[in-house]
């Protein structure tokens, strides 16, 4: 259906601009925000997508406080207004492209939210993002990452919390292409050989002087597959990172880190140390709807304008039990050759990884 995007000469394809240039049950566009205070008290995570080949589009608000963990999801058919990002009571409002921006969660089941966003650098266009199992196509993705500060206010079951940008920091993502989303489809012939896990580190933080964004993938074996490293500064000039060398620091039988010691290489060949510390983790798979999460996944179809919210005690083992299946994000506090920066550390080890000395999905940290 024609809308009046189409006034815009920003087609990329023989289509209207509400309609997915590929066919792909898995098209996706999406978005990704989170805000802390720097304390490790709370930690806000918070996100919207669009699936215009499952004629869904969906939005969730995940919030930890103490040992509880607390998800609005909203949900909704899908509608050919782009510009006016809404799903129930959430929305999104593009203030200043790239920018600045607003998200609001208007009150649900108990939670709202009035934020927000200034970017402090420019956002950086990362690699494109492709896997494959076997001859399939899993992920084929392009993204953007910025870090910023936050102004507004959250509201937690009466308890109001003041975010102002003195205080306020986190990092946003905006991605598109094909990730796995919707009901479960049909897998076909089983894949040889089987998965067997995944490495993942993403690490976007906010200086006074510059912003560092570290993204990498390894397979089971340790092959980086995704090697993404960039330092962004404020005038805009950019440096690559080279290929850093990490080493996660586990809490003791567990998967679930408590920081990384990570070594990158400027430009001019000088080594550039990073020391990350998490402050507080939240499991994303735990009511954020990412990879594994058994109670949200992202363009199901739940019917018309739905809501719900979802808590988790973390000391519950049901729960606990879950963490180490999918990916923590973490409040992370970093110092870089001394500067210190604030941000997202966000890291899972899936199953095998030699590297890291897990020999299977069970293997835990000693």
């Amino acid at each position: 259906m024609v809308t009046g995007l189409d006034e815009y000469p920003i087609h990329q394809a023989p289509l209207p601009v509400t309609w997915a240039a590929s066919s792909d049950r898995n098209f996706y566009d999406r978005a990704y925000f989170n805000a802390h205070d720097r304390t490790g008290d709370v930690f806000a995570i918070f996100g919207h997508g669009y699936y215009p080949n499952l004629g869904t589009k969906d939005a969730f608000f995940l919030v930890r406080r103490g040992d509880e963990q607390t998800a609005v999801h909203l949900s909704d058919v899908i509608d050919d207004d782009r510009l006016n990002q809404k799903i129930g009571n959430y929305r999104v409002e593009v203030q200043e492209p790239l920018k600045r921006l607003r998200v609001v969660l208007e009150e649900t089941e108990g939670i709202a939210a009035d934020l927000t966003w200034d970017g402090s650098f420019d956002a950086l266009q990362e690699m494109p993002h492709v896997m494959r199992s076997g001859s399939r196509v899993t992920l084929d993705a392009q993204r953007f990452a910025q870090v910023g500060t936050w102004t507004g206010s959250i509201s937690i079951d009466g308890t109001d919390l003041a975010v102002t940008p003195d205080r306020w920091v986190g990092s946003r993502d905006r991605s598109w292409g094909i990730r796995p989303v919707g009901e479960a489809a049909p897998q076909g012939a089983p894949l040889v050989p089987e998965f067997e896990g995944l490495w993942w580190l993403y690490v976007p933080m906010r200086f006074d002087d510059y912003m560092i964004c570290l993204i990498m993938q390894e397979e089971p074996n340790g092959y980086r597959a995704l090697n993404d490293c960039h330092r962004v500064w404020k005038d805009g000039r950019i440096e690559q990172l080279g290929w850093p060398h990490v080493k996660i620091h586990y809490a003791s039988g567990t998967r679930v880190p408590t920081g990384a010691s990570i070594t990158c290489t400027t430009p001019d060949g000088k080594p550039l140390e990073i020391e990350v510390e998490s402050k507080l983790a939240v499991p994303i798979h735990l009511g954020g709807g990412y990879g594994g999460d058994a109670d949200w996944t992202h363009g199901v179809w739940r019917g018309p304008d739905f809501t719900e919210r979802v808590t988790y005690d973390l000391t519950a083992p049901d729960v606990a039990g879950r963490v180490m299946f999918g990916v923590i994000d973490h409040v992370g506090r970093a110092v870089c050759n001394g500067d210190e920066g604030w941000g997202l550390f966000e890291h899972g080890a899936l199953g095998r990884h030699d590297p890291s000395g897990f020999a299977d999905w069970f293997t835990l940290a000693p």
